[in-house]
């Protein structure tokens, strides 16, 4: 086996589903908010980078996403003895990235959330995954319309990361 990919988004959905005291954490200002998710975050990478599927290498996918997210994993990694190999940073075009997340699907099963996409990677059978049998859906946290997508900072946030690590 080789390197595991770790998605934070998928990570922390999850503990947000099944922990009262993640979803207590994810309320209130924005500030406080962002605050309070960087350590939600940082707690569960910290766990989550010390498990053993790790030992072989990981990619982080979709993080770190802003200046405060990336200080703390320069630490993490430091204190864990972990050695940052390689930093990657995709440049996709804005109509690309809208027409994939308004096509995205998951599976509802916490478990598995296979990913589809319904134009270039649709499951088998219409609505339902192919690897557990359980309903395909568009996420509740993803908007329904490109008009809705188009109004997220998509690159704003990230940018400033580029030449961090």
């Amino acid at each position: 086996m080789g390197s595991v990919q770790i998605s934070t988004g998928d990570i922390l959905r999850g503990a947000v589903r099944g922990r009262h005291r993640a979803r207590q954490k994810g309320r209130g200002r924005h500030e406080a908010r962002r605050s309070g998710l960087d350590d939600l975050i940082m707690g569960i990478m910290e766990k989550r980078l010390q498990e053993p599927d790790c030992a072989k290498g990981f990619l982080l996918d979709g993080f770190p996403r802003t200046i405060p997210q990336a200080e703390a994993l320069k630490l993490l990694l430091a204190k864990l003895g972990i050695k940052l190999d390689m930093v990657v940073s995709i440049e996709v075009p804005r109509d690309v990235i809208l027409d994939r997340l308004s096509t995205r699907r998951t599976c509802s099963n916490g478990k598995c959330q296979a990913i589809y996409n319904v134009k270039s990677n649709p499951p088998k059978k219409e609505g339902i995954c192919d690897k557990c049998g359980s309903p395909v859906v568009q996420r509740e946290d993803e908007p329904r319309r490109p008009s809705a997508i188009a109004s997220r900072p998509i690159t704003r946030k990230t940018a400033p990361l580029i030449g961090l690590l």
